[in-house]
This record gives structure tokens, C-alpha cells and sequence, in this order.
């Protein structure tokens, strides 16, 4: 017989076994002797009074973030504490705190009434977009909101208290404010009815190293304080009370799994060298500033991909030149001269931006988003081409601009950069003039002209994620073609091999960020077809240079002749695990 099983999303791996510990926050209800729902007096007096209390519930929060967020930086890093910093500039939002003021004096409504209010309807705006990403966004309005509440009676906390041991959370929710609270060393899991996989108490929880899945639904009802549990964040699997043999084997694993991480460690420290002492460049993905500390310590050599699209979705208005400037500037100088390759913003269509008043679209990924985005509201992409250029003279900074389908769209950004280069020389600001300008290889057709792209760009990045899904005409999130949906597709192949071969007859180069450039199993195939750089995400960096350490460049030259006469995905894994397993390399 075994325990119960649950299953949600995994969002931040480990396994970990240890008692339930059922949290439930008190509820805020308010404060004075005017309930949610009733309306204050319209005496002058009265609505002054219960303006005050908002002013001095704002105050309390401010000042309860701006400790949170100082805590936070000491436990997961500057950038993942922006999260609440991005709290606490809400609060002086036009469209958020003015407009509680403004239904305390027109609608005559109480403190309590008028904050749910304004975080309902601001938190419905979030919930009713198409991005998964900025839907989540939701999570943090709430948060804020109910702080707010709880401030307006100044002897009531908010928190996780009466911990004792090693215990994981089960919760219906755990905002961004109350996940960074968490002790690591007694809190080593959490399982949440609600919440999705780019949630911001998910990107916490991956930060501070604690097993968590998210969104297990009303089955968490079945879990009561005290229990045994075994959560598996890789698997996104909790068992609740597990039998003795049920348990034992998850202990077996859990040993397994720290002997495996250990035994990756001392790979960070190295260059990734072939067998044959072929090195290969090895580089980070990264969304923020700090992560590129992280890319350091995992051993990048340097970062192939800066997600700036990520400095936009976590603010509430557009960063001026001087935000991004500085965000930039502080990755180029986290990386100490290691390349820092900056993607000009990838937003629009599936990444929605409310301040931005993009069109709503029936077929986002076709549509208006990224470059095109930047070509046509122009002040957007030199605001953001100026703060590079400006950083670009505190490390090696190179640009790259995403969804390019033509010569056309390439000449007017690069032309573009000319102008803002020409202006920051009028202006005496320095940047690197030797800066390289390249393109992300996501559209089949620039793939196709990748000969003529080579003569013009310092380099390309294949970013396999979209040029898959524009290949096969399968979008990977919808379940009835997903299985469609393979970078080891020989059409996707032909398409990558052609531009490494562009790119080296030009004496140019080629990386890749997307996900197949971190898959050990696509190693061989990767290097036999002469990739130039390999940019993934940090914690995958050690076990490439693991699986590359095993692997001889000649050999997967011949391996990769072999498996582009293949023709069909599964055929081109078939290969690629039995030329593995014949290695002895993980796959």
C-alpha cells in the first residue's frame, strides 16, 4: 500500500522528506468601526479620517517592504529582491494607490473597502491576459493588498511563525513577501493549491534552494498538520504519508541526488574541454542583472543570452534610459570582461505589458512583437539601444535584436544603432565603437538566408525555442500537436547546419540559446556540427561540461553526417542515446 499521491507542477527541484506544517495567514478585516462594504459618512471630517488611516496604512507597508526587501537581498541576491522593490513602487502607481484615495473621497467608501476594491480589479486586468507570465502577476497585487489590510491595524503581523524543525509548508498560496521570509533551513518544501511555473514565489523559491510545487489543487485538503511527507520538485509529486518502503526509497534518492550535485561541483571551476582538447564556449541565460553573478559562480563563460524583456515585465511603468542602463552595466561588470550578449526587448503579442496599450491578437506568435515592436515605436528600441551602447563601455557588451524575417528589418535596427552611436559621439559619452551587432535565428526564412545575413551581422544566435515552432508549425503549449514539437526534427537540423556553415564561411560565428542547447543528448550532435557557442541555463552548465569532457570532435563530426541523412526525430534520438550509452555518457 502506499501514500497518497498528488501531483502539481514542480517549479523548484530537490526531493525533501519532513513533516506538514498547514499554513494558514490570518486574515486582515480591517481596522475602525466601519466594516468592508459600508459607506463612511460624507462629512468633511470623516472622509479625512479614513484618508488617514489609508495614509498611514501606506506608510506601515512602505516601511514593512523596504525591511523585506533588505532581507532579501541578503538571501537570494539584489535582483530577485526587485521583487518586492517592484511592491513597493506600486504603491505610488497612478493607477493604483491614488485611485483607493479617490473612492474613499467619491464613492465614500471605508479604507478596508476601497484597497479590496482597486486590488480586485487591478489584479482581474492581470488574470484576463494570454501570458501566463504576466497573469501571475496577480499573485503580487494580491500581496501588496492584503499588506495594506494588515497595516491598517498597526498590532497585526503578517509572517510564518511557530516553525520548529524541518517542516514543509502546505498552503493555498504563498505570496513573494511571505516566501523570502522563509528559512531554508527549516522550511525545506512547500506544496501550494494555486500558482503556475513563472510565478514569482516559484523564481524565490528556486533562489533559496526549497523543493516546491505549486498548483496541486483541493487535494492538498487531504494533508494534515504533522504528516509525513516526501516532495519531489522535479517531479512536481508530493506523497502524503508514505510507507516505510516508499519512504526509504526516496531517502535512497535524495542521496543519490546530493551525490550527483557533488559530484558536478568540481565542473564549474573548469573550461569545458573536449576529450580531445577541443574547447567549446559554454555561456548563461539570463533575465536579470544578478543572475549573472550566478552565471559566474556556475562557471559561464559568459552570458549568451540577457532576457531583457524581463526588466519590463517587472516594472509597472517603462525603465528609462537610466534604469536599463544601470541593469546592464551591472551584468557587464558581474562578468569581468566575460562576453555579455544584450537581446533588445522580446516583447508583445504573448508578452503583454499593460502600459505599453499593445493590440490584443488572434495568433500572437505571428504577430506584432519583438523587432517589429521596436521598428515601429521606435522610442522604445533607442531608449534601450542608447543604455547599451552606454554600457558597452564597462565590459564587452554586444547587441543582438530577436524575430528577424528579413535583410530589410535587419538594415533599418541597424541603422538605428548608427544614429544612436552618432549622437552619443556628439554627445561625449563613451561606448565601445567596436561593439558586435548581431541576430537571433528564430524564422525559417532567415535561416534560409543565412549566406547573406553573414555578410552584414558579427554574428547569430539560434534561438531553436521559436525556430522549431515556426518550422513544424506546432505550438509546443497546445497539447493536441505538442508531440510534434521536437529540435531533433531533421527539417530544424538542416535549418541549424546552415547557418553554422553560413556563418564560418563568412568567418563569422554561431551560438545558441534556446533549450536545446542545454540538452546533454544533443551534445554530440552540437559539437560534431561545429557550434560555436552554447548558452543555457545556469545550472546546466556543470553537466555540459561533463558530457562534453567524454566526447571527441571528430567523431561527432562523422556522428552528425550520419544523423542528417536521418530522417525522422525519432530515428535522431534513437542514434543519439545509442552513440551515448556506447560512451557511457548520462543522457
Amino acid at each position: 500500500m502506499k501514500g497518497l499521491h498528488i501531483q502539481g507542477i514542480g517549479v523548484s527541484e530537490g526531493i525533501r522528506i519532513a513533516k506538514a506544517y498547514v499554513y494558514k495567514p490570518a486574515q486582515a478585516n480591517g481596522a475602525g468601526s466601519t466594516p468592508p462594504g459600508e459607506l463612511i459618512s460624507d462629512n468633511p471630517a470623516a472622509i479625512d479620517a479614513e484618508l488617514g488611516k489609508l495614509r498611514d496604512a501606506k506608510a506601515r507597508c512602505a516601511e514593512q517592504l523596504e525591511k523585506l526587501t533588505e532581507k532579501a537581498k541578503e538571501a537570494v541576491g539584489e535582483e530577485q529582491a526587485g521583487i518586492l522593490a517592484g511592491q513597493r513602487k506600486l504603491l505610488n502607481d497612478p493607477a493604483f494607490y491614488p485611485k483607493m484615495e479617490a473612492r474613499v473621497r467619491e464613492h465614500l467608501e471605508s479604507a478596508p473597502q476601497a484597497i479590496s476594491e482597486v486590488v480586485s480589479h487591478v489584479a482581474a486586468l492581470f488574470e484576463g491576459m494570454n501570458n501566463d507570465y504576466m497573469k501571475e502577476r496577480a499573485t503580487d497585487i494580491r500581496d501588496i493588498g492584503s499588506r495594506l489590510l494588515a497595516c491598517l491595524s498597526p498590532g497585526q503581523t503578517r509572517g510564518l511563525t511557530g516553525i520548529t524543525g524541518q517542516v514543509i509548508l502546505v498552503a493555498d498560496d504563498l505570496t513573494p513577501s511571505d516566501t523570502v521570509q522563509l528559512d531554508s533551513t527549516q522550511v525545506v518544501g512547500f506544496i501550494t493549491r494555486t500558482g503556475g511555473a513563472t510565478s514569482h514565489t516559484a523564481i524565490l523559491a528556486r533562489s533559496l534552494g526549497i523543493a516546491a510545487i505549486v498548483g496541486a489543487g483541493d487535494y492538498i485538503d487531504a494533508i494534515n498538520d504533522g504528516d509525513i511527507l516526501v516532495v519531489d520538485g522535479s517531479a512536481g509529486l508530493c506523497i502524503a504519508r508514505p510507507q516505510e518502503a516508499e519512504a526509504e526509497q526516496y531517502r535512497l534518492r535524495m542521496k543519490q541526488d546530493l551525490a550527483r550535485r557533488q559530484s558536478l561541483e568540481e565542473y564549474a571551476a573548469r573550461p569545458a574541454v573536449t576529450a580531445d582538447g577541443v574547447r567549446v564556449e559554454l555561456a548563461a541565460n539570463i533575465g536579470s542583472a544578478a543572475e549573472a553573478e550566478n552565471a559566474v559562480r556556475q562557471g559561464a563563460d559568459g552570458v549568451g543570452l540577457f532576457r531583457t524583456e524581463f526588466l519590463f515585465m517587472n516594472a509597472p511603468a517603462m525603465p528609462g534610459e537610466e534604469e536599463q542602463f544601470r541593469a546592464y552595466q551591472e551584468a557587464a561588470r558581474m562578468m569581468e570582461g566575460r562576453p555579455v550578449i544584450i537581446r533588445t526587448m522580446d516583447i508583445g503579442g504573448d508578452k503583454e505589458l499593460p502600459y505599453l496599450q499593445l493590440p490584443k491578437e488572434t495568433n500572437p506568435f505571428l504577430g506584432f512583437r519583438a523587432i517589429r515592436v521596436g521598428l515601429l515605436r521606435q522610442e522604445l528600441l533607442r531608449t534601450q539601444l542608447r543604455a547599451v551602447l552606454r554600457a558597452s563601455a564597462f565590459g564587452t557588451v554586444k547587441v543582438m535584436f530577436p524575430m528577424i524575417s528579413g535583410l530589410q528589418e535587419w538594415r533599418q535596427a541597424k541603422a538605428i544603432l548608427t544614429e544612436e552611436q552618432a549622437e552619443l559621439r556628439q554627445e561625449g559619452i563613451r561606448f565601445d565603437e567596436s561593439m558586435e551587432v548581431g541576430i537571433m535565428v528564430e524564422i525559417p526564412s532567415t535561416a534560409v538566408l543565412a549566406g547573406l545575413f553573414a555578410q552584414e551581422v558579427d554574428f547569430f544566435s539560434i534561438g531553436t525555442n521559436d525556430l522549431v515552432q515556426y518550422t513544424i508549425a506546432a505550438d509546443r503549449m497546445n497539447e493536441h500537436v505538442a508531440h510534434l514539437y521536437d529540435y531533433f526534427h531533421p527539417a530544424v537540423l538542416q535549418l541549424i547546419r546552415t547557418v553554422i556553415e553560413a556563418s564560418h564561411t563568412a568567418g563569422k560565428w554561431t551560438g545558441m540559446c534556446g533549450s536545446m542547447a542545454g540538452d546533454p543528448l544533443a551534445a554530440p550532435l552540437l559539437l560534431g556540427l561545429g557550434l560555436d557557442e552554447w548558452s543555457m541555463e545556469a545550472g546546466s552548465l556543470s553537466l555540459m561540461k561533463k558530457q562534453l569532457a567524454g566526447l571527441d570532435r571528430q567523431e561527432c563530426r562523422e556522428l552528425a553526417e550520419r544523423i542528417l541523412r536521418l530522417d525522422t526525430p525519432q530515428a535522431v534520438r534513437q542514434s543519439l542515446e545509442a552513440f551515448c550509452n556506447a560512451k557511457k555518457l548520462g543522457v
